[in-house]
């Protein structure tokens, strides 16, 4: 059956709704919008980044169940698109039964929502390399763990995002101060903590992962797990740069973006850029860590797949079952961005060629302050530089440290773009009123 789009606040419309409105989901609003879908922006607070731009908005509690239901059920949607993880997921499996498509399903939302699910997913049923592992509630049970795992070791909510609650814990007096940042940066009541051995790796990368319908089908119809993108031939061990010519090869099912390069604080991502060199073994390795977890996880759309390298070895580190804030940078370094790729994906619509045009970089606009009347000013300075570009998110308030905008750059190399990036984002001021 073929997929039919109709006119946006119309009784035909296409109805998408989007749990979770921040910068990513901002993004895939416009895409979906492109596309002639309406779409309705929810999310916990007003006028968050997506609710400014989508056709309808509501503001709850997203952990609510019973106010998600009665929104999602006054809305009646076709697509529910969950762009954050605190979100009452149980309520997402409800609505899948009767028919609503749940972007990209409601399994993986909720075995992504935490740490816990998604680990035991990778390491103890699809038997892929992750590092040492123990899951604790309590600080004896935390120090149980620290003698069997050495030191340093990484401690994390097993709910949490943008690195809330994350540290390295690197020897005994740091392991109460550590639980207590953790408990407080944890989501929800549980107190449950992952404590994971600490990886050595030479870098780590997203690898962007989109499961489709296949090529020029929107039948949506299962991917084969035989059918497989394969390597198109950048980001290799030499480094080289990427030409025009050479694209991301696709066929049905899964289609892997090249790989994206990223450096965090705290866990909370800062620049990336793509394409990140890799050898041929470790790349490989990567699409197929990658395809055993999202076809475990199924549905259509995008992953962002976080893995550790050393050398040929790849470890498993985590996914996140929609758009990811390190791939912002394919805004400008692919003619398809990850959130194009991904309103394609959840619609069953054909994939595009994709190439990387241009070594490319991302550098993120962090604020620290409080304020609910945000300005900037140096954008005149910033884009002085042609191979650069802005977006800023329109965050209406921030208390503390907050994500607000991303510079996106060009050059010759990563390194001159990361460079330029960053250059330009040094010119950016934030001001508080």
């Amino acid at each position: 059956m073929a997929l039919t789009i109709g006119t946006p606040l119309k009784p035909s419309a296409t109805r998408v709704m989007l749990l979770g409105s921040g910068e990513l989901g901002r993004e895939v609003v416009m895409e979906l919008m492109r596309l002639g879908c309406e779409v309705i922006a929810v999310d916990r607070y007003d006028n968050a980044p997506a609710q400014q731009v989508a056709h309808r908005a509501f503001t709850i509690p997203m952990l609510d169940a019973e106010k998600l239901r009665a929104v999602i059920k006054e809305v009646n949607p076709h697509f529910i698109v969950p762009e954050i993880e605190a979100i009452a997921t149980e309520v997402l499996s409800e609505f899948e039964q009767v028919g609503i498509r749940v972007v990209p399903t409601a399994r993986a939302a909720q075995l992504t929502m935490n740490r816990e699910g998604i680990r035991r997913l990778a390491a103890e049923e699809l038997k892929i390399r992750t590092s040492p592992y123990f899951f604790v509630e309590s600080l004896a049970e935390l120090k149980g763990a620290a003698e069997k795992l050495g030191f340093p070791f990484v401690l994390k909510p097993i709910m949490s995002s943008s690195g809330k609650g994350q540290s390295v814990v690197k020897s005994a007096a740091d392991i109460e101060p550590a639980f207590q940042y953790a408990l407080e940066g944890g989501r929800g009541k549980s107190g449950r903590m992952i404590a994971e051995g600490f990886i050595d790796f030479d870098y780590e990368i997203t690898l962007l992962t989109v499961r489709h319908g296949g090529l020029g089908s929107a039948t949506g119809t299962t991917p084969s797990e035989s059918q497989t993108v394969r390597h198109g031939g950048l980001g290799s061990a030499t480094g080289t740069t990427p030409s025009e010519s050479q694209t991301v090869r696709h066929g049905g099912g899964t289609l892997f973006c090249e790989p994206i390069g990223h450096r965090q604080v705290h866990g909370d991502y800062h620049e990336s850029w793509q394409s990140h060199p890799m050898t041929e073994k470790a790349l490989a390795e990567s699409q197929r860590i990658a395809q055993a977890v999202t076809s475990a996880l199924g549905g259509y759309g995008i992953f962002g797949v976080e893995l550790f390298v050393k050398g040929d070895t790849v470890w498993f580190s985590e996914v996140s079952p929609r758009p990811h804030d390190t791939g912002m940078v394919t805004m400008i370094s692919q003619n398809y961005s990850e959130f194009a790729l991904h309103a394609r994906a959840l619609l069953g619509l054909p994939m595009p060629e994709v190439k990387v045009v241009a070594p490319s970089a991302s550098y993120v606009i962090l604020g620290e302050g409080k304020s609910q009347n945000l300005s900037y000013t140096g954008l005149e300075a910033a884009l002085s530089d042609p191979q650069v570009s802005i977006r800023l998110f329109s965050k209406p308030e921030i208390d503390g440290e907050r994500r607000l905008g991303v510079i996106l750059a060009t050059g010759k190399t990563n390194e001159e773009a990361r460079e330029r990036a960053k250059k330009a984002m040094e010119s950016v001021k934030i001001h508080y009123a």
